[in-house]
C-alpha cells in the first residue's frame, strides 16, 4: 500500500463478510496460511482512493538483501506483525467487556491512522460505526450507544465526521477497569475462603 486506506474482510461462520483489519500506507498486507477445511474468503477493498505497488519475488529478495538489517526487520514486522496483532486482539477480547474492546480498537486505530491534534489524536480514516462493530464483535447500534457514552466521558470527541481520540483518558479508563476487575476477583476469592 503506497497511499490511501484499505480494509481486509473475510467471511465469518455465518457466511457474512466482516472487517478484519484496516490497512495503512506502508503496510504490506498478506494473508495467513490456509487452514484445511476452512475458507475465509479474504478480500481487500479500498476505503479511500489507493495507490498499490507490486513486486515479483525475485526482485523482492534482491532488494531485501541489499538493505540494512533494521530496515528488513521493519519490513518483516509490517508484514507479519499486523496479523499477530489481529490474533492477539481476538485472544485478548475474549475476557473484555464491549466498552474495553471498543477502547482498545480506538487506541489501535489512533496508533495506525492518527495524527496529533493538540494532546489528542485525530483519526485520518472515516470511523464508520459498522466497521467498529465488526472489529469488536458487536452490533452497530451498540457501538453508537457506547461512542455516545465515550463522548460524554470525554474519552473521544467529534469534529464534523472525524473522530478525535483522547489517548490518555482512554488508557486511564482501561487501567481503571483492569484495577476494578482485579479487586472484584480478589473479593470473590476472599468470600469463597470464608
Amino acid at each position: 500500500m503506497l497511499a490511501g486506506v484499505a480494509r481486509i474482510t473475510c467471511r465469518n461462520r455465518k457466511g457474512q463478510r466482516t472487517l478484519v483489519i484496516m490497512v495503512a500506507p506502508g503496510m504490506i498486507p498478506g494473508f495467513p496460511p490456509p487452514v484445511p477445511g476452512i475458507s475465509y474468503n479474504f478480500r481487500c477493498e479500498a476505503v479511500t482512493p489507493c495507490q498499490i505497488g507490486t513486486i515479483d519475488l525475485e526482485s523482492f529478495v534482491e532488494i531485501s538483501l541489499g538493505i540494512a538489517s533494521a530496515d528488513f526487520k521493519q519490513l518483516a514486522a509490517s508484514y507479519m506483525g499486523r496479523w499477530d496483532l489481529v490474533q492477539l486482539r481476538c485472544a485478548n477480547f475474549m475476557s473484555c467487556t464491549l466498552e474495553e474492546r471498543l477502547a482498545l480498537i480506538l487506541l489501535e486505530l489512533s496508533e495506525n491512522f492518527g495524527i496529533p491534534d493538540g494532546k489528542r489524536i485525530r483519526l485520518t480514516l472515516p470511523a464508520r460505526h459498522r466497521d467498529l462493530a465488526d472489529l469488536v464483535g458487536a452490533s452497530r447500534p451498540r457501538i453508537t450507544e457506547h461512542l455516545n457514552l465515550f463522548e460524554r466521558k470525554h474519552l473521544i470527541s467529534r469534529d464534523n465526521r472525524q473522530l478525535i481520540v483522547n489517548r490518555d483518558r482512554l488508557e486511564s479508563f482501561l487501567a481503571q477497569t483492569h484495577i476494578s476487575a482485579d479487586k472484584h476477583e480478589f473479593e470473590k476469592v476472599r468470600r469463597s475462603l470464608h
